[in-house]
């Protein structure tokens, strides 16, 4: 007996099953826009060639408010604006429930006594103390935190209207500081000196996501180039999801 009995005896004599081919793959059209959807892309940042290198906790709106839009010129590229943290509102709350603890404290001592014009002044007191809490809801509501490529500005006032402005230019140191608090509820003050020069806009408190802002910030000031950069990858992508949008809505 040969090699080849021992082995696997004659090849010849050797059942086979035939081997299928391989289905072949649909042709690739370059014009078919990537399926991606709009959340598999939010709260990216994108370096100068277009590679994502992580997700900002900090909500940017594409365009301004009109409170915003108002104070900006045709040349000044729009960054984003922040109201002030909820925390800003800590005076007015307490205030708030303490006038209606001890008011109704005053009112139950007012019923057992009988006085009427005692109830109606501790009625107009708490009036004007819930009017006042009122007045500064509203006024931290309108009150903005403005980012452009040129200048920091910060808008307050609902009846007076006061516009306090800082160009990035002339920035010459910015801190930002966290008490713990602050730490815990993820808010901070900013504080920016200029050279010289007596400041409208130097101290911003209770700023929400201090870091990411102080981030955004420091690139603006001295990054301007890549920020640019981001902002036309952004673009085009949201150029194609629109695209994509589109496709599919005429599809169906």
């Amino acid at each position: 007996m040969d090699g080849q009995d021992k082995v696997g005896g004659d090849p010849e004599s050797r059942v086979t099953e035939p081997i299928e081919p391989p289905s072949p793959r649909p042709p690739y059209e370059e014009s078919q826009p990537p399926d991606l959807g709009e959340d598999d892309l939010q709260g990216f940042r994108f370096d100068s060639s277009g590679m994502p290198v992580g997700p900002s906790n900090l909500p940017v709106p594409d365009v301004p408010s009109p409170l915003a839009a108002r104070y900006l010129f045709p040349t000044e590229k729009y960054r984003g604006e922040w109201r002030r943290h909820w925390v800003h509102l800590m005076p007015v709350i307490i205030v708030g429930v303490l006038a209606t603890f001890i008011g109704g404290y005053v009112v139950g001592l007012i019923v057992k006594s009988g006085n009427s014009p005692a109830m109606t002044a501790v009625i107009l007191v708490y009036s004007l103390v819930i009017a006042w809490g009122l007045w500064r809801a509203a006024d931290w509501y309108f009150d903005r935190f403005i980012l452009t490529n040129k200048r920091v500005m910060v808008i307050n006032g609902i009846i007076t209207r006061k516009v306090a402005m800082m160009p990035l230019l002339r920035v010459t140191d910015m801190k930002y500081e966290q008490s713990p608090l602050g730490r815990m509820m993820n808010y901070g003050s900013f504080v920016m000196e200029s050279a010289g020069q007596d400041q409208a806009l130097r101290e911003v408190k209770h700023l929400p996501d201090p870091n990411e802002l102080y981030l955004q910030i420091c690139e603006e000031m001295y990054e301007p180039e890549a920020v640019e950069e981001r902002n036309e990858v952004d673009e085009s992508l949201d150029d194609e999801l629109q695209g994509s949008d589109n496709v599919r809505g005429g599809d169906a």
